[in-house]
């Protein structure tokens, strides 16, 4: 038996495997207890799927029915059979059996339905559930009485269920089969010859069913039949079959419908009381209630129409008498359906996370519904909450497809809540929800930003090499690889050097550090062009620039320029008449210093003398002079020792040594000069008119040259300060906001003499000179070049040689 029903199945699997495509949809046909591995159908094939994709667009399956049946061998493209399936278990006694499929690919997301139509094989047999059945009957009842029997059940459906009936053989019985509209058979014990208890009391028989299948399957079950004595009439149902309907929400105690039956026998005989037939249920049992005197059905249980939409049973009527009658009658009873399940969504496929920069019109999730109810009950609508960036589009039946609406920005929100809202068509209509998280991945849509696009940084000369000068920090609004940083400098020229020659910078977090240590005298300040970029792709960057300005140190001692000798380390010589008088200008010594501002402040200071009573050194300008005039009995050799100091600190100073001679007889330069100039004349009368005339030209313009001064200057100190006409008048004079640098360069007999000025942010400067009486012997020269952030004023060029040639500057900032 076992053997045969094998080759059945495989000539199922080889002849009956079936397919179509209806409405989109792919329809295959297989018996049940196929098994596993078993192919049904190549479903990339029959779908249009090329099977190399398969495994890269994720192909897999989804079951409404909970349990997975069946799987596609993705190398192959085929859908095979991965459990036993049992058509009795899945569908019932319902005539048709499918079993809906989802068959989801990704990239792009597409939904194929595909169902399985589980066709039935002769698995079970028959049986009934009495085993054994008494029939009771009286001696006197005429031939040609029928008594219903307990009807065979058979899992199986089709020509695989209940066919017809059998009896056993037997002189007194024939058993008819009566079908019903329902397509139910009722087996029918028929009286063919008049019973005589006293010749047999009992009649024992044997009915068998026997179902349509191939090989044939039957069951069996014994009747004892039972001679009584009079009782001659059974009771009779005004109907044969009674219906009703009621609702599922109906209460315990609620009648249905009431049952009659009739007895024409008079006394106990014609006393009926109604009960379930023998073969009855014990869900029905469960469900209902009879009241034995009324024939009332009522509800005894809770029904459920989901669970079970209709109720067929019967009920016995039997009488009181000796022998005991009884008569039968069928019952109906339909459920109505009541809005009582909420409806449930279902997500298919979900694809998260999603790119922030998806097209719209992406698909992001399938949803499905489910409704255990029916008709309007059952019809469901799915909505999502106002302004949402996503909307649902109808796919095939009872599905949605969930798509982008809008542009997606992860960097204002990383992630969307989507509220699906499922209601029915039912009155009140019911309502579920469910919140589907769609994570958004990150695409390098942002450059890195600095926190500041210009940095500046102070740094003080003679610094340590290696010192972090500054950090710079940017930030970027990706996330993951696309906001990780990278800091580097870009390449630009230094005073003709590359500038990572100076600077280096952390690639991770923007530090940048010095290679070296820096010297204000010879670079001042210098700009730095940092890049920030992502790691992304592609990847995006950003630029800031940074400006370091180098802060001078007093590391530079006043140098002597004059006297020369005393500039190279030598003593100077100079020579002074014995008739000078208090006042009397010997020499100047001049000095400069390398550095800047306060640093570059020089003073003199009369160290040492052999007669510090004799002379006098100016703490400003260097000037040598006397104090007093020359006594007879003074050296002839005096020797002073100057010390020259800067503003700085700490203080930087040198020294330079000066010898003096006193000499009779020797003149004064300019006594000399006016008396050259006071000898007469031998040039002629012309000459002398011409003289007189150049005279008088030269004075007016010296006029007009002296008024044109004094408006400046007068303009000048209202707006920025005075003009200083001696070099004392200036000594109290500091602005820490001047960078005031004098550089005396010598080189030949003539004095360079270069002059730096103002902060490094002022947008210009002038300069104004003012000379002593004694200019004459000076020849100056003002250039004001156009001004920058670093500027220069150079001024030149001065003869220093002379005694008598004195000097100031005043600096004015112009805005």
């Amino acid at each position: 038996m076992k053997r045969k029903k094998q080759s059945v199945l495989l000539w199922w699997h080889n002849f009956f495997i079936l397919w179509s495509t209806i409405d989109a949809q792919t329809r295959y046909s297989i018996p049940e207890e196929l098994k596993r591995g078993s192919v049904v159908g190549n479903i990339a094939k029959d779908l249009g799927l090329l099977v190399p994709e398969l495994l890269r667009r994720k192909m897999r399956i989804t079951s409404e029915a909970g349990k997975q049946y069946f799987n596609v061998d993705l190398g192959k493209g085929e859908l095979l059979v991965t459990d036993r399936i049992d058509r009795e278990e899945l569908c019932g006694q319902r005539p048709s059996c499918l079993l809906p499929l989802e068959l989801v690919i990704d990239n792009p997301l597409q939904v194929h339905r595909v169902e399985i139509e589980i066709q039935d094989t002769n698995d079970h047999s028959p049986s009934f559930l009495t085993k054994e059945k008494v029939v009771k009957i009286a001696e006197l009842v005429n031939p040609g009485a029928r008594f219903p029997l307990e009807s065979a059940t058979d899992p199986d459906v089709g020509a695989n269920s209940v066919r017809t009936y059998l009896i056993s053989k037997n002189e007194h019985f024939k058993l008819t089969v009566k079908n019903l509209k329902d397509g139910r058979k009722i087996p029918e014990l028929v009286l063919e010859k008049a019973l005589d208890r006293e010749t047999q009391a009992v009649h024992n028989l044997v009915i068998t069913a026997v179902d349509g299948g191939d090989p044939v399957r039957s069951g069996t079950s014994e009747i004892a039949v039972i001679v009584l004595d009079i009782n001659d009439n059974a009771p009779q149902f005004e109907k044969q079959v009674y219906e009703a309907n009621v609702s599922e929400r109906s209460a315990i105690g609620t009648e249905i419908l009431q049952v009659k039956a009739s007895d024409a026998d008079e006394g106990l005989n014609g006393e009926i009381e109604y009960v379930f037939a023998e073969q009855t249920s014990d869900i029905t049992l469960s469900l209902f209630d009879i009241n034995p005197s009324t024939g009332v059905i009522t509800v005894k249980g809770v029904l459920d129409h989901e669970s079970n939409s209709l109720h067929r049973f019967d009920i016995t009527a039997k009488d009181k008498g000796n022998p005991e009658m009884d008569g039968h009658c069928g019952v109906e009873i339909k459920i109505n359906d009541i809005n009582d399940n909420n409806p449930e969504i279902v997500v298919t496929s979900l694809t998260t996370p999603v790119p922030e920069d998806s097209a719209i019109g992406t698909v992001i999730a399938i949803i499905s519904t489910r409704d255990a109810d029916s008709g309007d009950n059952g019809k469901v609508t799915l909505t999502l909450s106002p302004k949402s960036l996503f909307k649902l589009n109808p796919s095939i039946s009872k599905h949605f497809s969930l798509v982008t609406n809008g542009p997606l920005d992860r960097e204002k929100n990383s992630q969307y809540s989507i509220k699906v809202t499922a209601s029915d068509s039912g009155k009140p209509p019911l309502t579920s929800e469910k919140t589907i998280i769609v994570q958004l991945l990150d695409v390098n849509d942002n450059p890195p930003v600095f926190s500041q696009k210009l940095y500046t940084v102070y740094v003080k000369e003679n610094n340590a090499a290696g010192m972090i000068l500054c950090a710079v920090a940017a930030s970027d609004l990706d996330s993951g690889e696309n906001a990780k940083i990278s800091y580097s400098i870009l390449d630009s020229k230094v005073q003709d050097v590359s500038v990572s020659s100076y600077v280096y910078i952390n690639s991770d977090n923007g530090s940048i550090y010095s290679m070296h240590s820096f010297d204000y005298e010879k670079l001042k300040v210098f700009q730095i062009q940092v890049q920030a970029k992502d790691q992304g792709s592609p990847s995006h960057s950003s630029n800031a620039t940074v400006h370091v300005f180098i802060l001078d140190q007093n590391d530079n001692t006043p140098a002597v320029i004059y006297p020369s000798s005393a500039a190279l380390g030598s003593l100077s010589h100079q020579r002074m008449p014995r008739s000078a008088k208090a006042g009397h200008l010997v020499t100047k010594v001049t000095a400069v210093d390398a550095d800047s501002g306060h640093n570059a402040w020089i003073s003199y200071r009369l160290a040492e003398a052999t007669d510090a009573s004799l002379f006098t050194v100016n703490q400003y300008t260097g000037e040598v002079r006397t104090k007093r005039a020359v006594y007879e009995q003074d050296d002839s050799s005096q020797r002073l020792l100057i010390e020259i100091k800067d503003d700085g600190q700490p203080v930087q100073s040198a020294t330079a040594t000066v010898s003096i001679l006193l000499e009779d007889g020797l003149h004064e330069p300019i006594l000399d000069l006016r008396h050259k100039m006071s000898e007469p004349s031998k040039k002629t009368g012309r000459i002398t008119l011409y003289l007189i005339l150049s005279l008088a030209s030269v004075s007016v313009l010296s006029l007009v040259t002296f008024l044109i001064l004094a408006v400046k200057c007068i303009r000048g100190s209202r707006s920025s300060g005075s003009c200083c006409m001696r070099r004392s008048d200036c000594d109290d004079y500091k602005n820490p906001n001047r960078n005031l640098q004098i550089q005396l360069n010598t080189d030949g007999p003539i004095k360079y003499v270069e002059v730096l000025g103002g902060d490094m942010m002022s947008q210009s400067q002038s300069f104004r000179s003012c000379m002593s009486p004694m200019s004459e012997y000076s020849d100056f020269t003002l250039i004001k070049p156009s001004s920058t952030t670093d500027f220069k004023e150079v001024i030149s060029v001065l003869d220093a040689s002379l005694p008598d040639s004195t000097w100031t500057f005043e600096s004015q900032q112009v805005s």
